[in-house]
């Protein structure tokens, strides 16, 4: 049996938009980590990527095994560990009857969530697992808390964004209890801290990152006109809708020509098109709609300038450090987000990058008509943008960052 055995879990893994839990993964098993995959939903297959399918296919299923079965499950882990199992079942109901950090619609979700971990810790007995670790810090988190409860083994966990915020479950209890928690920020620490204070090494910076050796830096094309691309889930935090009328300011003026291109879909995109109708009509918008990541890639070479102006929503919901910001800067674009926390850290403003007041349309036009008229400039902070992931942000860095906090918590 190996020394180390991990179970990386998320909510489903692997999946076309969580391209970070997935690299995280194969860099581990790259580096030695023997490291198998849950999944909370059913993985995504058919990834054109063989090294995915074979993800997909090998990784344990919790909720796409039927409800049936996870409930067979969870009694058959009662009776062959009946003692663990009261334990395990105790700690969840005093969570959801008397935990302050739980909201009350979501307290009946916890119980089956509860009897999930039961069965999850079935699904895993016997094969050696030492560690099981989450990314997303409400279900899949609370899932692996329980299950490593019943199995008499540690668990960790990494936060990000909704579900550190609108969807958050327990998150006192989880910091509290976990061998330690990833940051993916110095900021996600310092608000870790704040509601469970444990020291720094018990909350290490682990980025996720992109590999470099594979994101290759590509010069701006320096067109007649300056190319814009945006790439996310079109929700309220992204920005699109300040971006989009900018772009449309700017057209009205008629000094500048610009064309933007967004990649993405999500429930805001029928507000998005509405205000897209609405610009002048020599403002060159085109919405793709849902993209795959090669599609991306080569979209990423053939674009000046990469604009995210992230913000917080009116829910309170906010990014962490979007990859995809990562994934321009790895490519030497010139980047323009929203002057966030988190993604300070990432973007130095004026060194390898700019960041605009979020939701503040008037800075994002002026940052981009100063680019337009610049392209020098462009060509520099994309250059800085590429120096700054391979230093700090680049993904077999931050594994290795990871195995040293396993060795750190004695798992050899």
């Amino acid at each position: 049996m190996p020394e180390r055995l991990v179970v990386y879990m998320s909510g489903t893994v692997p999946k076309r938009s969580e391209t970070f839990v997935y690299r995280e993964i194969l860099a581990l098993r790259s580096l030695g980590v023997d490291v198998q995959t849950a999944s909370v939903h059913e993985s995504m297959a058919g990834l054109d990527n063989d090294v995915l399918d074979e993800m997909a296919k090998n990784t344990t299923q919790i909720y796409s095994l039927g409800a049936g079965k996870l409930l067979v499950d969870s009694v058959k882990e009662m009776l062959t560990h009946p003692l663990k199992s009261i334990g395990t079942l105790l700690m969840c109901i005093c969570d959801v009857l008397f935990s302050s950090d739980i909201s009350l619609s979501r307290r009946p979700k916890v119980v089956w969530q509860g009897i999930a971990g039961l069965a999850f810790a079935h699904r895993l007995r016997g094969k050696g697992v030492t560690h099981i670790h989450a990314h997303m810090a409400h279900v899949p988190t609370t899932i692996a808390m329980y299950s490593a409860k019943q199995l008499g083994i540690p668990f960790s966990f990494t936060g990000h964004a909704n579900d550190l915020f609108p969807n958050r479950t327990l998150l006192k209890e989880k910091l509290s209890r976990a061998s330690f928690v990833n940051c993916i920020s110095y900021w996600h620490r310092k608000f870790y801290q704040d509601l469970c204070d444990r020291p720094d090494t018990e909350y290490p910076v682990i980025r996720c990152g992109v590999d470099t050796r594979l994101f290759q830096s590509t010069p701006a094309p320096r067109g007649d006109r300056l190319e814009v691309l945006s790439v996310g889930r079109l929700v309220e935090k992204k920005g699109f809708d300040v971006l989009i009328k900018a772009i449309g300011e700017i057209a009205e003026k008629g000094t500048h020509s610009m064309r933007l291109t967004i990649a993405g879909g999500g429930p805001e995109a029928e507000n998005l098109e509405r205000i897209v109708r609405s610009l002048p009509v020599t403002a060159e918008v085109v919405m793709l709609g849902d993209t795959d990541n090669d599609q991306i890639m080569e979209l990423m070479t053939k674009a000046d300038v990469f604009a995210l102006p992230c913000r917080v929503a009116s829910t309170g919901d906010r990014d962490g450090i979007p990859v995809v910001l990562m994934e321009a800067m790895a490519r030497g674009r010139c980047v323009i987000s929203g002057d966030l926390e988190t993604i300070r850290e990432l973007i130095e403003d004026g060194i390898s990058g700019i960041m605009i007041p979020p939701g503040d349309q008037e800075s994002l036009e002026s940052a981009l008509m100063e680019l337009a008229e610049n392209r020098d400039r462009v060509d520099e902070l994309g250059r800085a943008a590429r120096l700054r992931i391979e230093n700090e942000f680049d993904l077999l860095l931050n594994a290795n960052r990871i195995v040293d906090t396993f060795s750190t918590r004695g798992l050899k």
